[in-house]
């Protein structure tokens, strides 16, 4: 006798598991563009090039927040980003024992390549959408994750 296995949802009846597929999908064609540029990057790893590209030093548990990681995945990233020499920890200056994470030359200048990449992959992820489309898709994530975040 055949136990009942669960199939897994159709996409069009969960939006958890499509948001899920279109994260899985842009993570695999980012990393792929990565691979493209020679660039031994992972996702995660861009992203946090990303955030430091575009708000500039901040804390290691402040990157780690907006990056969704836990402070020992973000240690291991920011050993890998160091030795690669992309970034570097540097003395707070209003906290002796907090470090600030800042990107290095070498890292500015790859955070200004991978814009470009960030770039194509979002634009052919939304190539079948006409601007209307993608103004109002945008608009539904964004009120779908503040309904999210929204406490009360």
């Amino acid at each position: 006798m055949k136990a009942d296995i669960p199939h897994p949802p159709d996409p069009q009846e969960s939006l958890g598991v499509l948001l899920g597929l279109v994260r899985s999908e842009l993570v695999r064609a980012m990393e792929a563009e990565l691979a493209s540029k020679g660039l031994d990057l992972r996702f995660t790893q861009f992203l946090i090039l990303k955030r430091l590209g575009m708000l500039g030093p901040m804390t290691a548990s402040e990157l780690a927040r907006a990056v969704e990681l836990d402070g020992g995945a973000m240690t291991r990233q920011l050993d890998h980003l160091e030795g690669k020499g992309y970034l570097r920890r540097c003395p707070h200056a209003q906290d002796r024992r907090a470090l600030r994470i800042e990107l290095t030359a070498a890292g500015e200048a790859l955070w200004r390549e991978l814009t470009g990449c960030n770039e194509r992959v979002l634009a052919a992820a939304q190539r079948s959408l006409g601007e209307t489309e993608r103004r109002r898709l945008h608009d539904y994530l964004e009120r779908v994750l503040h309904a999210l975040r929204d406490k009360h």
